[in-house]
């Protein structure tokens, strides 16, 4: 068994709300110099910069979980994660099918950019990534576990866009076992104001909109880097 320092949760330039500096070598170098052994990119309702992240990490020693930060029908934020690629671009297209067609008003919300393995630009994705698909949650966690995923409702507690105040709690057929909170949230003040909490196993990730929310809060034992023991070694440690 080996100890990895892990980030789950992190958005690069094609996530509107980030800042510019989260192109791949500057998030690469920020995990390096933080020590972390495994990072997740998850921009909302794409992968499009994942295969750059994936380039920029070669030879790094970084593992690179492909991810998404999926938007629900409930206007729920998910993190989705896998072992490959491919299996995120099989997600990709099917959360495609399900987001409204809705342009980015780039002077509102930020451009949304893909970008090589170095930051160069690629292009703008002129869809707005940021809204809400019409995957209903409990749809989209099946897709994810069918394609051998592993779905984590995120910042579970925040009034926008978190599982439990959209829902006013966690439904018994969602079968839940892991959810994220926000990294500066109490979990004893959490589990005082969510009850559905306390028998589910919680991480904390940065969330990561700029460098420095790159925070790799979670240390995990695991014989091997994939998905399934990713989510055994949560299931043991939390």
């Amino acid at each position: 068994m080996k100890s990895y320092r892990v980030e789950l949760h992190i958005h690069s330039v094609l996530s509107a709300c980030a800042s510019l500096e989260m192109i791949p070598p500057f998030i690469i170098e920020k995990a390096l110099a933080s020590r972390i052994d495994i990072l997740a990119l998850t921009d909302h309702n794409s992968g499009a910069n994942v295969p750059a992240l994936l380039a920029a990490a070669e030879g790094t020693g970084i593992t690179i979980l492909p991810g998404m930060e999926l938007a629900t029908a409930e206007e729920i934020h998910a993190i989705c994660l896998f072992d490959t690629l491919t299996q995120l671009q099989v997600f990709e297209k099917i959360v495609n099918s399900n987001l409204p067609n809705y342009r980015n008003n780039e002077t509102f919300f930020g451009a949304q950019l893909v970008v090589d393995k170095d930051g160069n630009f690629i292009k703008k994705d002129e869809r707005l990534l940021s809204t809400a698909t019409r995957l209903p949650i409990i749809e989209a966690k099946n897709i994810v576990l069918e394609l051998g995923g592993l779905f984590i409702p995120a910042h579970v507690e925040r009034e926008e866009n978190g599982l439990l105040p959209r829902l006013g709690g966690i439904p018994p057929e969602m079968e839940l076992s892991i959810v994220e909170v926000s990294h500066y949230k109490s979990v004893p003040d959490l589990l005082w104001l969510w009850s559905d909490l306390k028998d589910l196993h919680i991480i904390k990730n940065g969330d990561a909109h700029d460098l420095d929310g790159i925070l790799g809060l979670t240390q995990l034992q695991m014989s091997e880097v994939d998905i399934a023991n990713l989510k055994k070694a949560i299931l043991e440690q939390t």
